[in-house]
């Protein structure tokens, strides 16, 4: 037995960006940043805050909620999987993607923080449809 899943809380860095695939499947693409913050140690060396980025893939339903509601800085937490993928740069390097292909998404950052409050009540969480097996190949990106 095996298991690719991943929690994370972070921030958003990007409004998302949202493509249709031909067959009208919403997906849409952010960048979430997690930090551990710094410390001191015992001797006295400072050791700085680690921001790490996670490439965010949301789908359907979940994607079309993020096109909504998620805008860059809102804090969120992002439950799913890990996905890689290779391709060649347009130099002919193989260049290889982390993305989180997320199943379940709430949204932390309280409503009218990071933008104008809006006239419809925003959904705190909003959960994903499984992704086909060949859907990752339609990828528009």
């Amino acid at each position: 037995m095996s298991v690719n899943k991943v929690i994370l809380i972070g921030n958003v860095g990007k409004d998302p960006e949202v493509r249709y695939l031909d067959s009208g499947v919403a997906v849409a693409t952010f960048s979430l940043a997690t930090t551990e913050r710094g410390y001191t140690l015992q001797n006295g060396t400072q050791v700085p805050d680690r921001t790490e980025w996670h490439n965010i893939v949301l789908w359907r339903g979940l994607a079309q909620t993020a096109e909504k509601y998620v805008h860059k800085g809102d804090k969120l937490y992002i439950e799913g999987k890990i996905k890689s993928r290779s391709y060649d740069d347009q130099n002919g390097i193989k260049r290889t993607i982390v993305e989180i292909f997320a199943d379940n998404m709430e949204m932390l950052t309280p409503r009218g923080a990071s933008q104008p409050q809006m006239a419809s009540p925003a959904p705190q969480a909003a959960q994903q449809q499984p992704m086909p097996a060949d859907a990752s190949e339609d990828l528009p990106f």
